[in-house]
């Protein structure tokens, strides 16, 4: 059993790890939060460099995982675990994982295949279901845009689920540039619209290296974003239903790509 309880919220690394709830504080750090058993655990099996855990007395597994991983882990109590949490109810498992390296030219260098691309999505929320819905689906990238979400944010990686660690994910980067880019490569550029083909009567199309640009839930693509895009494309629906949210919507596009592309390996 590890010692060394801490009963305050100022020692000096829990404060720190405090602070990262702040984008300012993430970006000068070069390190995020990641709350939670699943998302600490994916954060030690990842290979990403894992500064720091902080657990309750009742994660005893995680903390054997990250001594095998010679990752340094400090015991806290519950008064310090609310302390450190944004959520209602705190699991008791904080890990301090380095932000990667990454920029659009690595996501190119790699040859993709399937990338998403997110215009304009501020939700965490639906950021972090599609990153989630990205690394299933076996894409190569996800690139959020400049004014979008931090997805180093802890609402973001919550809703990833882990898989933040399992697609390289690339933020700040203009639409225009994302686009241009990526169709640099040879990838085609498709975009959603209601108005757009039938996603599923141009399964032919869809075995090429593909970029999907989704807008926000509120408002979708705007016109200029709309506009980059090489094809707009449509999900069909039933009834009287108008359209999906964003990530159902990428859901649905990205398997039906990785269908005729097949990037999941089963």
């Amino acid at each position: 059993m590890l010692r060394g309880v801490i009963t305050s919220p100022q020692n000096s690394r829990v404060a720190a790890a405090r602070k990262l709830r702040l984008r300012k504080e993430r970006v000068a750090a070069g390190a995020f939060l990641v709350e939670g058993v699943r998302g600490c655990g994916e954060a030690l099996e990842s290979g990403w460099h894992v500064r720091d855990l902080f657990l309750t007395a009742d994660h005893d597994a995680l903390a054997a995982q990250a001594r095998d991983r010679g990752v340094s882990v400090t015991r806290i109590d519950d008064r310090v675990a609310k302390a450190l949490t944004d959520t209602v109810n705190a699991q008791g498992a904080f890990a301090v994982v380095d932000m990667p390296t990454r920029d659009l030219e690595s996501v190119v260098q790699a040859d993709p295949r399937l990338v998403v691309v997110l215009a304009g999505v501020a939700d965490p929320g639906n950021a972090g279901a599609v990153i989630r819905t990205a690394a299933a689906a076996g894409a190569d990238a996800v690139v959020i845009t400049r004014g979008g979400v931090d997805p180093y944010g802890g609402k973001c990686v919550r809703a990833t689920a882990g898989a933040l660690f399992h697609v390289p994910v690339v933020a700040d980067v203009p639409v225009d540039e994302a686009v241009e880019t990526l169709r640099s490569t040879g990838m085609q550029v498709l975009a959603t619209s209601i108005d757009g083909d039938d996603l599923f009567a141009m399964e032919s199309n869809l075995g090429r290296p593909t970029t999907w640009l989704f807008g926000s839930e509120a408002h979708g693509l705007d016109a200029t974003a709309a506009a980059t895009a090489d094809r707009h494309v449509r999900v069909p629906m039933a009834g009287a239903v108008e359209s999906l949210n964003l990530a159902a919507a990428a859901a649905v596009c990205l398997y039906a790509s990785a269908r005729v592309q097949s990037t999941i390996q089963r």
